[in-house]
């Protein structure tokens, strides 16, 4: 199971909108609202057997309010 870091960059006055449709969606595992130039950061576990593109472009991108992303793929647990 590969976890994936996304972060969000939400236009001005979204964010809580943003945050609250990823969460209505259930495809994340944590969500936080952050400081510096995004304003969420989401973890998540795509299923194995998906393209990771193509999950977060059906999943989270056509989410009104998203200005820009960021995904962070990761290797290895230490």
């Amino acid at each position: 199971m590969t976890c994936i870091f996304v972060q969000i960059r939400c236009k001005p006055g979204t964010t809580y909108n943003v945050a609250e449709e990823i969460c209505r969606r259930e495809i994340h595992s944590e969500l936080y609202s952050t400081s510096g130039d995004f304003d969420l950061l989401m973890k998540l576990f795509p299923p194995d057997d998906q393209d990771i593109g193509l999950f977060l472009n059906k999943t989270i991108l056509d989410i009104s309010g998203i200005e820009r992303t960021l995904t962070t793929l990761t290797f290895k647990t230490f």
